[in-house]
C-alpha cells in the first residue's frame, strides 16, 4: 500500500492546511478545515440561501471519481463564526491516480479547485489547479479555463458536479498552454521583467518617494533547486510563484531591519495571485510567440 505522512501546516493566523500524497479521509478533512462539516449556515443569512453543506458536495464528487488531496480553512476574528468560513479544497480525479492513491509517475498533477463558504463570503467557485510534485506546491491556473460560480440556490449538488466536469474538460487547453511555455526561452532581460511584475502583484506599485519592496527582482529569478533551473516561461512562472507566494526570502523591512517574507495565508489573496501570475506568463508566452 502506497502511503506517506500527511503534511499539516498553519499559516500565520488567518489560514489552516492540510495536504497530503494521498487522498484525505473525512476524519482529516474535519480536523483541518471543520466548516466543510457546517451543520447549517451562519446566522446572517436569509431564508432564500440554500445550505448544502460542503461535505456532502463532495461526497458527490467523490462518487464521481475526484479525491481530495488538500484543504485550507480561513479564520475569523468574530466570536463563533469561524466554523462557517470560507474553505478550499484541491481535488484530483482517478484517472490521474493509480488505485494505491499514488499519482503516476510525472512532474505535475491536474487539479480541480473547490472554495466554499457558510457565511456568505463566497459561493461555490470552482477552478483549475495544477500541482507540481518537485516542490509540492499547487498552481491555479489562469484564463484558459472556466471559472465556475454557484450561488447558493437550486440544485448545488447537481451543477457542483457538472461544473467539476467542465473543468475536468478544461485540462486539455490547460496542458497545451503548459507545453508551450515550457517550449519557448525568455532572454536574462526577459526574466528580469517578469520577476519584476511578479514584485508589484505582490508588493503593489512602487510611486517614487516610496520605499522599495522588501527583497528585489533578482530574488525571485533564483531557483531553489536543480528542476527550477531553466530559461523558459515555465520555468520562471515556477520559480517566480513559489518564492512570492510561500514566502522565506531575506529581506529588509521599511525601517530597515532585516526580515523574511511571509507565506501568502489568506485564501482569496493566494488565488488572486496564482491566477495574475499565470495570466502574466500566458502575456509573455504570447509576446515571444
Amino acid at each position: 500500500m502506497y502511503a506517506t505522512p500527511t503534511l499539516a501546516t498553519r499559516f500565520a493566523n488567518s489560514a489552516r492546511v492540510l495536504r497530503s500524497e494521498v487522498p484525505l479521509s473525512e476524519d482529516q478533512m474535519r480536523r483541518a478545515a471543520p466548516s466543510i462539516f457546517a451543520e447549517g449556515k451562519h446566522a446572517s443569512r436569509s431564508e432564500r440561501y440554500t445550505y448544502i453543506p460542503t461535505i456532502d458536495v463532495l461526497r458527490g464528487l467523490h462518487r464521481e471519481g475526484f479525491e481530495p488531496f488538500m484543504v485550507a480553512q480561513g479564520r475569523s476574528r468574530i466570536e463563533g463564526k469561524t466554523e462557517y468560513t470560507k474553505h478550499l479544497i484541491r481535488m484530483r480525479h482517478r484517472s490521474e491516480v493509480d488505485t494505491a492513491g499514488a499519482v503516476y509517475a510525472k512532474p505535475e498533477a491536474h487539479e480541480i479547485i473547490l472554495i466554499n463558504s457558510h457565511d456568505g463570503a463566497s459561493s461555490y467557485q470552482l477552478l483549475s489547479g495544477i500541482f507540481r510534485f518537485i516542490c509540492t506546491n499547487g498552481m491555479v491556473v489562469g484564463d484558459v479555463s472556466n471559472d465556475i460560480r454557484i450561488k447558493h440556490k437550486g440544485d448545488i449538488r447537481g451543477e457542483v458536479i457538472e461544473g467539476a466536469f467542465r473543468v475536468l474538460d478544461d485540462f486539455e487547453a490547460v496542458d497545451e498552454s503548459t507545453d508551450a511555455m515550457k517550449a519557448i526561452e525568455l532572454k536574462p532581460e526577459e526574466e528580469r521583467a517578469f520577476a519584476r511584475a511578479a514584485l508589484t502583484l505582490r508588493y503593489g506599485e512602487q510611486a517614487e518617494g516610496q520605499p522599495p519592496a522588501p527583497i528585489t527582482a533578482e530574488q525571485l529569478m533564483q531557483a531553489r533547486r536543480p528542476e527550477d533551473a531553466g530559461n523558459s516561461v515555465w520555468a520562471n512562472l515556477q520559480r517566480v510563484q513559489e518564492h512570492v507566494t510561500r514566502g522565506g526570502l531575506r529581506g529588509r523591512t521599511v525601517q530597515g531591519r532585516r526580515m523574511h517574507t511571509r507565506e501568502v495565508a489568506s485564501i482569496d489573496r493566494n488565488v488572486a495571485l496564482n491566477r495574475a501570475l499565470w495570466v502574466l506568463a500566458e502575456e509573455m508566452r504570447k509576446l515571444k510567440t
